[in-house]
């Protein structure tokens, strides 16, 4: 019986001094971005027979063992900073890292870009996203394998050129026959030149417009220095309602420009008028007796231009300010959820791995798919809290003495037995 009770302190020890490791790394953690504390469960161990009667077991514990110790993924404290390059998530997911050990994942954004503008971990983790960009929306596709994000600072940004524009107008129902509607839009080259165009709406009759869309001559080649070079003309058709039927006599649809090549040695641009608004198929132009107006112009080009600052969207978007006024959506971080995040494996440096029982990594972005949404220039803290470790502490230690003065007891009944025999 005394060696049970030997081996069942020793276990209590073991276990107890094993959660006071616990508390005590959760505390020297309290102020580490992003660190998850631990938890940790004892569980009893196997039993032994005390008799052989035919009644009720009679058992007695062979003493206490660590069940587990899991992170405990709470919502730690969101704080701003003033690192433009800082990320916190809000709610569940992880940041996709990459390295020399393979892939690994965090809760800690305090990123920064290395000297090659790939943008990195404290600890030189390359953080994965999506770099790749659609040619005519200019948004990040954020599909495929995750790569590196790579801004260089201040590397002169290539021009996009514009291949689609919008201008959401009203033309007057009451305009008189002749009466003309102007609207100026910016339109960038494939050198990223600005060329001012001009759409001009004259009235024909009572719902009809003509439009002709100008440049100045001297912007494109076989044009003349200050006279208005025509890019595209055609007529639109409103009906009663001052609701768009026809474009150049067919349903309204969006409007195909090509224009000569530029003077400046740019290629001849393609451009697309849209109409029609793409999301709820509604034309952009209206007709009501009201007057002409334009009240909102769109354009998808940009001109070449070198980043000056970058912020972080909610959805992980990485966007550009390039030159004055200009910005430019350049890449997207990616997130990973698990089933079981509690099956992560702490690997050191606020990083964990894709233990076997987390399950498979759900890769995308921040807002999808069950994953949170992040917050820029900002950091998520430790979720450790300080009362709740000290108490953990006290009853840990508590258990410890339980059990030393267990194994105490125990030598004194052994020391008892062998007096016994004097």
């Amino acid at each position: 019986m005394a060696g049970g009770s030997f081996s069942a302190g020793l276990s209590g020890l073991t276990a107890n001094q094993q959660a006071l490791a616990v508390v005590g790394n959760n505390l020297a953690n309290i102020n580490t971005v992003g660190f998850k504390a631990s938890d940790v469960q004892f569980d009893d161990l196997v039993y032994e027979m005390a008799g052989t009667n035919s009644g009720n077991p009679a058992q007695v514990g062979l003493g206490v063992g660590i069940a587990a110790i899991t992170p405990i993924f709470s919502q730690g404290s969101i704080e701003s900073s003033r690192s433009a390059t800082n990320v916190a998530i809000q709610g569940n997911g992880f940041f996709l890292l990459n390295g020399s050990e393979g892939p690994s994942y965090t809760r800690a954004g305090a990123f920064t870009f290395d000297a090659n503008g790939t943008l990195v971990s404290p600890d030189g983790q390359r953080v994965q996203g999506y770099m790749t960009l659609d040619p005519v929306t200019k948004q990040v596709i954020a599909s495929g394998t995750p790569t590196d994000i790579v801004v260089p600072p201040s590397i002169l940004r290539a021009p996009g050129a514009t291949s689609q524009f919008s201008a959401i107008s009203n033309l007057n129902a009451q305009a008189a026959v002749g009466d003309k509607f102007t609207t100026s839009i910016q339109i960038y080259d494939s050198l990223g030149a600005a060329h001012i165009t001009t759409m001009t709406y004259t009235n024909t009759a009572p719902g009809a417009w003509d439009y002709e869309m100008t440049v100045d001559g001297a912007d494109v080649s076989g044009g003349t220095a200050g006279t208005p070079f025509s890019l595209a003309t055609g007529n639109l058709s409103f009906d009663g309602n001052g609701v768009l039927t026809q474009v150049n006599g067919a349903a309204p649809a969006n409007v195909a420009i090509t224009t000569p090549a530029w003077t400046n040695g740019a290629t001849a641009s393609a451009l697309t008028w849209k109409v029609v608004d793409g999301a709820n198929n509604s034309p952009l132009l209206t007709g009501f007796a009201s007057p002409s107006a334009t009240s909102s112009i769109t354009q998808n080009g940009s001109p070449a231009g070198t980043v000056t600052n970058i912020s972080i969207s909610p959805d992980g978007s990485i966007v550009a300010t390039i030159g004055v006024g200009q910005t430019q959506v350049i890449g997207q971080l990616a997130l990973v959820g698990f089933n079981n995040p509690q099956g992560l494996v702490k690997i050191g440096s606020n990083r964990f791995g894709a233990g076997p029982e987390a399950g498979v990594p759900n890769v995308g972005v921040a807002g999808t798919g069950g994953r949170g949404t992040l917050v820029g220039s900002a950091l998520e803290q430790s979720n450790v809290d300080m009362a709740e470790e000290f108490t953990k502490m006290i009853l840990a230690q508590r258990g410890y003495q339980a059990n030393g003065k267990m194994i105490t007891v125990s030598d004194q009944l052994l020391l008892d037995t062998l007096n016994m025999k004097q």
